[in-house]
């Protein structure tokens, strides 16, 4: 008597769940363009369009964020495209660039000194700076950052002071003048900084440096016009790129902090601006 055989179907890819229809490695196309279409989606989201159990689309979400595809978020994923727009929310961003960000903020923090005056900016790169000003001692920091406060070690600062003014609740900042208000009195009192750090949307050969917002635009001018030095903040990820609302021409600042060398043009600008390059492989003024 003949054995009798009979076929299994297709295991699923996860107990209860319906098999799997497309290859692993063409469902990761798929998932990669259909996040950077639809900007920011959740694992669940994802799950369904796609057919497949929510433990599959968290270890394509993990390995697409390893090879740096998109950013892989709690609760799902945004595009890298998404993530640096201005209005994305400020926990995904700190996820964005963030080798990038702790070198900056490293080298930054090298510009100030014990004793200084400083001004920093909204933004998750001033944020790495907070962190990495941990050596200094004796700083006055004033700030539109909400989250600096938290950041900043209470042994680095003497006075700590947040500018007032409408709150973003997406970005943590506040807009609004670049001055402090007397308890008594009623009346502002304009401030000086020794240095301003201020973090940009943009940088390039045309614009400038740049950013999305008009309001934020304005709330950095204010600060660099009111600082005896300028270091720009900017991973190369903004380099060569143009935002809608300008903040400065590149030569109005004196340095440019970054984790790379800009492009052969971008560097040549600056270099003609005056503006002094601090990278890790090199911290000297471009002559």
């Amino acid at each position: 008597m003949g054995e009798h055989r009979q076929d299994k179907p297709e295991a699923a890819a996860e107990e209860g769940t319906t098999p799997e229809k497309r290859l692993p490695a063409g469902r990761k196309a798929e998932l990669t363009s259909y996040v950077s279409e639809v900007g920011q989606v959740t694992v669940a989201k994802l799950a369904s369009h796609f057919a497949v159990s929510t433990d599959t689309i968290r270890r394509d979400l993990d390995q697409l964020d390893a090879d740096g595809l998109l950013i892989r978020t709690h609760g799902g994923a945004v595009s890298l495209a998404a993530s640096n727009r201005p209005d994305t929310e400020l926990e995904v961003r700190l996820h964005v660039q963030t080798a990038a960000k702790e070198t900056i903020g490293r080298l930054a923090a090298s510009l100030a000194e014990d004793g200084s005056v400083i001004m920093l900016n909204g933004g998750t790169t001033t944020l790495a700076l907070a962190r990495h000003l941990h050596k200094l001692r004796n700083l006055t920091v004033a700030t539109n950052n909400l989250r600096i406060p938290s950041e900043i070690s209470p042994a680095v600062v003497r006075d700590l002071y947040v500018f007032g003014g409408s709150v973003s609740t997406v970005t943590q900042t506040t807009t609004g003048p670049v001055s402090l208000r007397l308890a008594t009195g009623g009346h502002d009192i304009e401030v000086q900084a020794d240095i301003a750090f201020i973090g940009v949307g943009a940088v390039s050969v045309e614009g400038g440096y740049t950013t999305s917002n008009v309001g934020d635009a304005a709330m950095m001018q204010a600060m660099m016009n009111r600082a005896s030095r300028v270091a720009i903040l900017a991973d190369s990820a903004k380099f060569d790129r143009h935002l809608f609302a300008q903040v400065a021409a590149l030569h109005a600042v004196d340095y440019l902090v970054c984790e790379t060398a800009p492009s052969e043009e971008l560097l040549a600008a600056l270099h003609d601006g005056g503006v002094e390059v601090v990278t890790p492989e090199s911290s000297r003024r471009l002559t």
